[in-house]
């Protein structure tokens, strides 16, 4: 059976931040990731982990100002210093919380912009990050985002995530695979995960019902089929819960009951 962390910026909104994570280990989970650690000091949230049992498998690095709507900066020429010193704060966080994989999110091509020299500053950045990351224990992840929900996002077919990872070569540098993602832009997701995970070059998964990102086995993803699949190719790595729940999140569980069962 898979091993799900609950993603806390996602879910347990009825409870202020710093109580979810109590409400994620009342239910069982033994792991949490959510976007972005930096409103609070990384030594309450690693008291919080500890409180409650829980381990730190996810975070994202700054993405730039995300309230004015950007994405990342890791592909953005000009702005290679700002995604350095955001990159360095993420791996500060990471040792304290003992997390072992950080998200670089690749950031927005505005309309008319050259794609192929925005991919170039990706390559450049992710394999410094990379460089960076490997001295800590630190896994780098790049992840396929759909259009519809991030119009103009760099990177959204999973094709494309595998070909940045073998052309940078290094070995901490991972794919975040996203099944919601991946049913959006492009179907196929047993296909995709069977061809995919056997490779060692996805460092996490997701999960969400499409198309209202709502609990996985809501819409058209058959998620009890597709954890079997997962199970099948032998991926021993997190499942990351990043959905909205339609209602109260712990009476949305029954899709992880049943996998548990």
């Amino acid at each position: 059976m898979p091993r799900f962390a609950a993603n806390l910026s996602m879910m347990y909104a009825e409870h202020a931040f710093l109580d979810r994570f109590a409400a994620a280990a009342a239910d069982e989970f033994t792991a949490v990731e959510y976007l972005f650690p930096y409103a609070y000091p990384a030594e309450q949230l690693r008291a919080r982990l500890d409180a409650h049992g829980l381990r730190q498998v996810l975070f994202n690095a700054p993405p730039g100002d995300f309230d004015a709507g950007e994405r990342g900066t890791a592909s953005l020429p000009g702005r290679e210093a700002e995604f350095r010193d955001g990159f360095a704060r993420a791996l500060g966080y990471a040792e304290v919380l003992n997390c072992p994989r950080v998200h670089v999110m690749a950031g927005l091509v505005p309309a008319g912009a050259g794609r192929e020299e925005r991919l170039a500053v990706y390559r450049d950045n992710l394999t410094w990050a990379a460089d960076q990351a490997a001295g800590r224990g630190v896994d780098v992840l790049i992840e396929p985002i759909n259009q519809r929900d991030m119009p103009g996002y760099l990177l959204s077919r999973q094709n494309d995530a595998h070909q940045i990872v073998a052309a940078v070569g290094a070995p901490n540098l991972k794919v975040q695979f996203d099944l919601y993602h991946c049913q959006i832009s492009e179907g196929d997701v047993t296909v995709r995960l069977r061809a995919d995970l056997p490779t060692g070059r996805v460092g996490h998964l997701q999960i969400a019902g499409v198309p209202d990102r709502h609990e996985p086995d809501s819409g058209e993803l058959a998620i009890d089929y597709l954890l079997a699949v997962i199970d099948e190719t032998g991926y021993e790595g997190w499942v990351g819960c990043e959905y909205r729940p339609a209602a109260g999140t712990s009476a949305g569980l029954g899709w992880m009951r049943r996998a548990r069962r």
